[in-house]
């Protein structure tokens, strides 16, 4: 019998609603992504997650790339943005925007705030997974990223 896959990529998932957060789980489910998927709730507990402060996330780990929300209670998307940017230890990670938003000027402030990506969530399963599968292929097999 052979022995599980172990992931090897952290991705960091910033999502608010509940709904979208399990669509993106199980699309990288179902697209056999080798990945740990953490899920921060908010802008702020993502902060706390990549500062790793408070006892809940002081092992978190470096995740190779972030999937950002932008509209979220507390703390939003481009709030991160910039504090991710903003912070010389963090501002390597890759930051994909995947967001229901497809105005204009949330893809032009999320690219000029630094991010890299920006995709808006298909509202199909199948759709979500080959999107998913793509941004995985691309960030995790084509390019190379810091350590």
């Amino acid at each position: 019998m052979n022995a599980p896959l172990q992931p090897r990529f952290q991705v960091l998932l910033v999502e608010d609603d509940p709904a979208d957060a399990g669509l993106a789980k199980r699309a990288i489910r179902d697209g056999k992504i080798l990945c740990e998927v953490h899920h921060a709730t908010d802008g702020v507990e993502a902060l706390d997650f990549l500062h790793r402060r408070g006892e809940r996330f002081q092992n978190a780990p470096r995740p190779d790339l972030i999937l950002l929300d932008l509209n979220m209670p507390r703390m939003d998307g481009r709030e991160v943005l910039a504090a991710l940017k903003g912070a010389p230890e963090l501002k390597t990670i890759p930051v994909v925007v995947l967001t229901t938003s497809d105005i204009e000027r949330d893809v032009e402030a999320s690219y000029l705030q630094g991010a890299n990506s920006f995709i808006t969530k298909p509202m199909e399963m199948q759709d979500f997974v080959d999107v998913i599968r793509c941004v995985s292929d691309y960030w995790f097999h084509v390019v190379k990223l810091p350590k």
